[in-house]
């Protein structure tokens, strides 16, 4: 028998670890080729990671709700083989930031003193949406840091997460006696340098729940969009412009090749692919809008990657990503949007799909709404809302004079990150997408 080294796989680019969400099976259980054996999750997007090889499962090494780096091993197999293929040896991470496993000579490198002796206090995830690397939960259990406080320490990692350093600098303040760095404003230190925390009471943002009321939990893909959404307003103040835009020259032209387009390509053709191209061709014109922001740095992206919200059956959002939408002709760009929205209602989204997005639109239209106020997804600066198309009576200029006539008319709404967006590029970028989505074709071959 041969021992196969189950290793979590690379899932994209800028993803370098993963939530274990489910083992999907048990050890001991027979497992095929290309059989999922696990779920795991990226900030926003669950997938199966399937065995290369047939075989027994012999051990998981990760435990659900661990996160594990790419290219750990998280499981072995028992596969039929030579006993010279015994293991396959995981090439070694070119970036290793903090061993998988801690101990106390670790805590020495950083000038801390080896850790007394204490009763370990067991460290569970406290129901919030923090995930803590396996580094981060041993030395808190090796210093005695309950679940809930280790909760309340605030994170400098990627999306709020706790680091080592964060617990390190934690436990310096804690045995200096000072006030420890707490997400928490209510703790006060008493004279005995312990920290005491007054009971929660009800007050502003606090749920009265009554007997005949349902408490349904969130489940994990929304407790990270609740938290990513508040994040996103904290950190962006939200400026909201708005444009109507006649778009009755690409309604004509889209019920003249909808047919001929769906029996030639067996697809069909949406209005949203003709939105992201005037997008596209919009943020060309102004470059200032295709960025993000990392302290006082702008940083102008040199791609142009337009994220469409989607969606979920389960009532969930997610927003996959067009790479390099402007180089995509407008039949490539309509294939792009309907690929990425039947794999997203079908959660077979990979989380590369979900990356490096510079730019997003929301098709609020197609729930019948005119027009809406969206939040910006982080770390882009604009996000453009497409309302419903709808037949007005409008003033129409002729070479006779002005004449009222029926027209489809929309709203597009557009929130712009005004700390690096102000009102003249906003609206200029905003009434540029109206100008190409107006002045449309109607004679354009697809």
């Amino acid at each position: 028998m041969a021992i196969h080294q189950l290793q979590l796989p690379r899932m994209g680019e800028s993803v370098s670890e993963a939530t274990i969400v489910k083992w999907l099976k048990q050890p001991g259980d027979r497992i095929e080729e290309d059989e999922p054996v696990l779920e795991v999750a990226t900030d926003k997007v669950d997938s199966d990671v399937p065995s290369p090889v047939s075989g027994i499962l012999k051990e998981w090494l990760f435990a659900e709700n661990d996160v594990a780096q790419v290219g750990d091993v998280i499981a072995t197999i028992e596969t039929e083989g030579a006993e010279t293929a015994m293991e396959q040896q995981p090439e070694p991470a070119q970036e290793i930031t903090e061993p998988a496993i801690p101990g106390i000579d670790q805590l020495e490198e950083t000038g801390h003193d080896a850790p007394a002796a204490r009763p370990a206090a067991p460290v569970t995830d406290p129901g919030g949406t923090r995930f803590y690397s396996p580094l981060v939960k041993s030395i808190a259990t090796q210093e005695g840091i309950t679940g809930d406080e280790l909760e309340r320490i605030t994170g400098t990692g990627a999306e709020g997460r706790v680091t080592k350093q964060d617990i390190l600098d934690y436990l310096e303040t804690r045995k200096d006696g000072g006030a420890s760095p707490l997400t928490s404003p209510t703790e006060i230190p008493a004279a005995t340098g312990t920290v005491y925390t007054p009971e929660p009471s009800a007050g502003p943002g606090t749920a009265i729940v009554s007997p005949s009321d349902e408490i349904i939990e969130m489940d994990r893909m929304r407790r990270l969009i609740a938290e990513h959404m508040v994040k996103s307003v904290q950190i962006a103040p939200h400026v909201c412009s708005f444009v109507e835009a006649d778009v009755t020259n690409l309604v004509n032209w889209r019920n003249k090749v909808k047919a001929a387009y769906e029996k030639r390509e067996g697809e069909k053709i949406t209005f949203t692919p003709i939105f992201i191209e005037a997008v596209s061709k919009a943020l060309r014109d102004f470059p200032m809008v295709n960025i993000s922001v990392n302290g006082t740095q702008i940083i102008k992206k040199r791609n142009i990657n337009i994220g469409m919200a989607a969606a979920l059956p389960s009532g969930n959002l997610v927003v996959p990503v067009i790479k390099r939408a402007d180089q995509l002709s407008l039949v490539g760009l309509s294939k792009a949007v309907n690929d990425l929205a039947n794999r997203a209602r079908n959660s077979q989204l990979k989380p590369d799909d979900t990356q490096d997005g510079t730019f997003t639109l929301t098709n609020i239209g197609a729930f019948g709404n005119i027009m809406g106020t969206p939040i910006i997804n982080q770390p882009q600066v604009a996000i453009l809302a497409v309302g419903t198309i709808t037949k007005k009576p409008a003033v129409i200029e002729t070479e006779y004079g002005d004449m009222i006539g029926i027209r489809h008319m929309m709203y597009l709404s557009m929130s712009y990150d005004h700390r690096v967006v102000d009102g003249a590029l906003g609206g200029r970028f905003l009434k540029r997408v109206a100008d190409y989505l107006e002045n449309w074709d109607i004679n354009r071959e697809i």
